[in-house]
């Protein structure tokens, strides 16, 4: 055949296998439509049916909660209804409480009018009484006054005279009486206590002095602390705070200061000046500031050893510190840091023997004098400065109450405050323990005698014992034995009131009647 015909027929066959493949794919694909359709038309009657369902549930829910909203609408609505019953019965018994009350004020108000006009003519009826009865006392007075020949004033002085008078029989002999009974039952137990205190707490110190004058090599020492100009001696006084008294005396400078303390440093600082050799501002400054530390290192150490040897552990360290500065103080030339290590030991040696606190009469007594190591600081006595200081850093009221009444500034209330009261004028009556200056000595003599002349009936009067003790000559004439009683603690109180003193000052009354006569 002809190539034609071969491609004739080529092309006849393709089509006709196209047409065939068309036919087979429509076929196929009517199948999946209408297999495709029947799903449709399945899903879509499910949906309907589960829609329906999904319908009748939500309004069968909507039902219910509306059946529930008006059963929750009724029980509110009766709850409601039932407190405003309760609040209608609530104002109504209000009502009537206020009605009850007004009427119990109307009546109050009728009785309050009755009483007040009763009360009115109750005291018109008295005061007619009483113009009765200052008419007739005058009456009275001025008949007695004509009978007796005395005026009103003269009696009514007369009575008091002789009710004074009595009054103070009766009270002197009180006085004595008390007196005399405490000393025998007090006297000899007191006596032992304190006797056996002293004699376990033998101290082997007396009177001491701050140094307050240095010693110098030699006198060209004085130029070289002075210095060009004196700026030496500026730098030393800036620095310690204290003043530097160079004179004629011969290899010896003064120390002037009222703190204690800055004269210690003072001190210090020159004598490691003095032994270095150096003495310029630079040096003084740097010496001056070692000296310091030294005496801080000092105070701690002596208000520890104080603790330690009172075995009164626990006080506060700054407390110890304070206590510490105590070396440094004096009271009348004794030490007051051992005045108060003496005064712990005599308290407790006494508690122990009247069966009282020890170790609070021990604490009581190593700080009862702790304000005089700042009393220069602050204003105030050192009583309550102490008190301060002890409550500052919680001591107990037991011990801060001690403090307060070792100088009487309260009343002692307890045993160990009156212990420490005795310790601490024990202390300071040791033979040789205090001393004061010549002026001061005689000023104090002197207002002794002053205090005991200024009484009626005071004779002669001389303080004797170093003025420990008043000795008063009374004229018989005028003072009886009782009013010796009276006066001997009425010039007590005056000199407690007006005097400062160490220990304690004796008064002795005597009142002495002769008779003479000649037989012939």
């Amino acid at each position: 055949m002809s190539p034609f015909i071969w491609i004739l027929l080529i092309l006849l066959a393709g089509a006709g296998c196209g047409f065939g493949g068309y036919v087979y794919r429509k076929q196929v694909t009517e199948t999946k439509i209408g297999r495709t359709e029947e799903h449709a038309r399945h899903l879509y009657d499910d949906a309907v049916r589960k829609a329906d369902e999904y319908k009748k549930e939500k309004i069968l829910e909507a039902k219910e909660e509306i059946l529930k909203a008006k059963a929750e609408n009724d029980r509110q609505k009766a709850e409601n209804e039932k407190e405003m019953r309760e609040r209608r019965a609530e104002v109504q018994r209000s009502e009537n409480r206020i009605l009850q009350r007004e009427e119990n004020l109307d009546k109050k108000s009728d009785s309050l009018d009755t009483r007040e006009n009763n009360l009115n003519r109750r005291q018109e009826e008295i005061q007619k009484m009483q113009e009765a009865a200052e008419a007739l006392t005058q009456k009275q007075e001025a008949e007695l006054a004509r009978i007796a020949g005395l005026t009103p004033e003269e009696a009514r002085q007369m009575i008091v005279d002789r009710v004074q008078k009595e009054a103070f029989h009766d009270a002197a002999a009180s006085v004595r009486e008390i007196e005399a009974k405490a000393r025998e039952e007090g006297e000899k137990k007191a006596r032992d206590i304190i006797a056996l205190a002293i004699q376990r707490c033998a101290a082997d110190h007396v009177a001491e002095s701050t140094v307050t004058v240095i010693a110098l090599p030699n006198d060209d020492m004085k130029g070289r602390i002075i210095g060009r100009e004196g700026r030496n001696i500026r730098a030393l006084e800036t620095a310690t705070g204290v003043d530097f008294i160079i004179d004629d005396t011969p290899e010896a400078v003064i120390v002037s200061a009222f703190d204690p303390v800055r004269r210690e440093v003072a001190r210090l600082a020159v004598e490691h000046l003095i032994m270095d050799g150096r003495i310029h501002p630079a040096r003084i400054e740097e010496m001056v500031e070692k000296a310091r530390r030294e005496v801080d290192a000092q105070i701690r150490e002596a208000g520890e050893s104080a603790v330690f040897e009172t075995r009164q552990h626990g006080i506060h360290h700054e407390l110890v510190k304070v206590l510490g500065r105590l070396k440094y103080r004096t009271s009348y030339g004794q030490n007051v840091l051992k005045h108060a290590i003496e005064v712990s030991h005599l308290a407790g040696l006494m508690a122990a023997e009247i069966g009282a606190d020890v170790q609070l009469a021990k604490r009581a007594g190593l700080l009862h004098d702790i304000g005089k190591a700042v009393d220069h600081e602050s204003d105030g006595t050192h009583v309550s400065l102490g008190a301060d200081l002890a409550r500052k850093y919680h001591e107990s009221a037991e011990v801060i109450h001690c403090i307060m009444a070792h100088h009487n500034d309260v009343e002692p209330q307890t045993v160990e405050a009156v212990l420490v009261q005795a310790a601490d004028a024990i202390s300071a009556a040791r033979p040789g323990a205090r001393r004061e200056s010549l002026e001061n000595y005689i000023k104090r003599l002197e207002k002794l005698e002053s205090i005991a002349t200024s009484f009626d009936g005071v004779e002669k009067c001389y303080a004797i014992q170093s003025g420990r003790e008043v000795r008063i000559m009374v004229k018989p004439d005028d003072i009886t034995d009782e009013g010796t009683k009276v006066l001997a603690r009425e010039v007590a109180k005056r000199i407690e009131k007006e005097m400062e003193y160490p220990g304690q000052i004796r008064i002795n009354v005597i009142r002495e009647t002769r008779a003479t006569d000649y037989a012939k």
